[in-house]
């Protein structure tokens, strides 16, 4: 093979690259922004314990993220009638960027030390930024609350709450 052999993987190269930071400068300019402002609106209309965080990983790598923090207020009363419930906190999606640009969207279950990594992350999958709309953000949504549920309502007798 000759050098010369190398121009069409050089031009690959240079390519992925500029698709790289395509995909970021779409998370910079438009896309945080979009999932953050679409979460405030869910949870200013929709008021039942939960917060929106925008967060910074390692190197370049963001998130925001809809998670459970507080107990909603208008069931508190019907905590009283159970007095040993606890609320768990907990229970976040998030929508991560990736290194290559493109957003990993996971749940992370609420933590018990008494079950430590049991079921503890889903993936929902890693899609292009292209892909991700308001329509997308509030489908995810929904796929979050119905796995919640289900970790609070659980089918199988090996999930909390059973021994």
């Amino acid at each position: 093979m000759k050098i010369e052999h190398l121009e069409e993987r050089i031009t690959d190269y240079k390519a992925s690259i500029e698709t790289v930071v395509e995909k970021k400068t779409l998370w910079k300019s438009v896309l945080k922004g979009l999932i953050k402002d679409t979460f405030d609106t869910i949870v200013a209309r929709y008021d039942i314990g939960w917060k929106v965080q925008e967060l910074s990983w390692i190197y370049t790598n963001e998130a925001v993220n809809i998670s459970f923090d507080s107990f909603p207020p208008e069931l508190i009363d019907c905590t009283n009638r159970v007095p040993a419930y606890q609320f768990i906190r907990g229970g976040s999606l998030v929508f991560s960027q990736t290194y290559n640009g493109d957003i990993f969207v996971f749940i992370l279950f609420p933590y018990i030390e008494s079950k430590p990594g049991e079921g503890d992350m889903q993936e929902l999958g890693t899609f292009n930024p292209g892909e991700i709309t308001e329509k997308f953000i509030v489908e995810k949504v929904d796929e979050f609350l119905k796995a919640m549920i289900r970790w609070e309502l659980p089918n199988k007798k090996n999930k909390v709450g059973f021994s």
